[in-house]
């Protein structure tokens, strides 16, 4: 689907290739805001903006680790501090500013996700965010809570090693060249579900590797103090029952730190809303709370 506009933001160092679809801004024309996961870019999401755009104003971007945007700076030096997780908070706010947004509501998937569940504890999400949809990437903050609470109680110990076991392959990504390696392998392959070039898949897949090295296994980034302890915006929570990296009990917990908040089971794995992108746009319009997993 053609774009009815393209431009690019530049913010903190980055460019970013921010999309827009669908209806022109309206008073009256609710605005959503896509942000995709790893290790893909904004196009991952062409169902689904195919489908949105027939009643909404629909906002994408590729971030600042995929696809058509680019980091040009790099101030501190320090090659992971463009990619750490408050920088990536602004480079959404920067969007909604640049698309002239109103309130929204941010669907965001895989890291996409993880990035707007920290949007969602930011000062500025009051008066910009109006509901957040959550799909297979959760709050680092509360995976380390889920974490500590489940290593606390041996009734829940096999949940915990399960999640790890899960998670593998984040310590994969933390070794220098091997998974760049891996990539330029993998690519190719890759390339066929996200429906792109070979190309962009392998540099999707590579440049994002600074997420994780810049964002787990020991980064503080979500802990830092003056973080709401209950989030305000209300959340409805997509758990793909047959996800191969998250275990579906990581939303135990959730209610005490949510004040709104919806969970819903699907029966599908990591990219259900891709792969089922009519039923995850039919369950985004609906307003029956839906059951729980």
């Amino acid at each position: 689907m053609q774009a009815r506009r393209q431009w690019t933001v530049e913010n903190d160092g980055a460019l970013l290739a921010v999309f827009e679809y669908g209806l022109p801004a309206a008073p009256t024309t609710p605005d959503v805001l896509l942000v995709h996961g790893y290790p893909d870019d904004h196009t991952v999401f062409r169902s689904v903006i195919e489908d949105l755009a027939a009643d909404h104003r629909v906002l994408a971007y590729d971030t600042r680790n995929a696809g058509n945007s680019r980091v040009d700076g790099n101030p501190t030096g320090n090659p992971l501090d463009p990619y750490r997780l408050p920088v990536l908070v602004d480079d959404l706010y920067a969007v909604l500013v640049s698309a002239n947004a109103g309130q929204v509501d941010v669907i965001g998937h895989d890291w996409g996700s993880v990035q707007c569940w920290a949007a969602v504890r930011d000062a500025r999400a009051g008066g910009r965010i109006r509901s957040f949809t959550s799909i297979s990437g959760p709050d680092i903050g509360h995976l380390r809570r889920w974490f500590a609470a489940s290593l606390r109680s041996p009734r829940r110990w096999l949940l915990a090693v399960g999640q790890a076991l899960r998670s593998t392959y984040v310590a994969f990504f933390q070794l220098p060249v091997l998974p760049e390696l891996l990539w330029r392998l993998l690519g190719p392959r890759y390339a066929q579900r996200a429906g792109t070039s070979a190309g962009t898949a392998t540099d999707n897949g590579i440049r994002g590797l600074q997420l994780y090295r810049a964002n787990l296994l020991g980064s503080g980034v979500t802990s830092a103090p003056g973080l709401p302890p209950v989030v305000e915006v209300p959340v409805h929570v997509v758990v793909p029952l047959h996800d191969p990296f998250l275990s579906p009990r990581l939303t135990d917990g959730l209610r005490e730190e949510v004040r709104d908040v919806r969970i819903s089971a699907v029966d599908g794995g990591h990219w259900w809303p891709v792969e089922n992108s009519a039923a995850f746009c039919r369950l985004l319009r609906q307003n029956a709370t839906p059951d729980q997993p």
